[in-house]
């Protein structure tokens, strides 16, 4: 999907649903989409909970939001983000809305703001339910966000929540077909694509297509390892990468 860096974006982070350990990577992410104006984090600070957090306030320029538990098992912390949402969203001072969560509870939000014309970027863990991620215009697992303090963290279990994304390197036979039917879709009458239009056609297929979650670094790596494509290279500054199928 393409996107404008120029962009003013809303970012709000579900503090009780997301660890502080992705912050670094999370805005470097996020700079490749706009630039994050307002930077919130939700949650009940007068618990230990959220100590992570508090560290890196400061360092980051986010503002933290209180919002006490009234109900022991209720996530009060969903309700202030969806209303801080909304009240941001009727200024119409954003093109984009970044939420951090795994939590499906954000899944109407995301598709409220959408409605309005405004693009949501979702992020969250593996485990994040489907309707929120189907919500958004692109998300992003947490477990892609690269970061020092990741690297220097132990690795995490291989499970099916955090399994990285290096050990998913193999292109099984949906993403081989999503992939071939992009290809096709954005040919010209020649039968090439411009990888740019396949990347935005494979991001409204599935929101959270992203060729790192595959190992690659770039979706230009990805096609190449398909074997489905042959790619070429036209032109520099900037330099267009154009795809068609074998």
């Amino acid at each position: 999907m393409a996107t404008d860096t120029t962009s003013t974006l809303a970012l709000l982070i579900d503090g009780d649903n997301a660890s502080p350990k992705i912050i670094v990577g999370l805005l470097a992410e996020i700079a490749n989409y706009g630039t994050a104006s307002v930077k919130r984090v939700y949650g009940d600070w007068t618990g230990p909970n959220l100590k992570g957090w508090k560290e890196c306030l400061l360092e980051h320029s986010i503002q933290p939001v209180q919002q006490f538990a009234y109900t022991t098992g209720k996530n009060a912390t969903d309700g202030a983000m969806i209303i801080d949402g909304m009240d941001l969203l009727y200024t119409g001072r954003f093109s984009g809305f970044c939420i951090v969560s795994s939590d499906s509870d954000f899944a109407r939000l995301a598709a409220r703001i959408r409605e309005q014309g405004v693009t949501v970027y979702g992020f969250g863990e593996r485990k994040t339910p489907r309707p929120f991620i189907t919500a958004c215009d692109k998300f992003v697992y947490f477990d892609v966000l690269n970061t020092s303090e990741q690297s220097a963290a132990a690795p995490l279990p291989k499970t099916a929540a955090t399994k990285p994304a290096a050990a998913q390197s193999k292109l099984d036979k949906a993403t081989l077909d999503m992939l071939s039917k992009a290809v096709a879709a954005s040919a010209d009458e020649d039968g090439r694509a411009n990888l740019a239009r396949v990347g935005a056609h494979l991001a409204k297929q599935a929101p959270d297509f992203d060729a790192r979650n595959y190992g690659f670094p770039r979706l230009s790596d990805l096609v190449e390892a398909s074997s489905i494509v042959d790619v070429e290279r036209v032109g520099e500054n900037p330099k267009v990468i154009m795809v068609k199928l074998k």
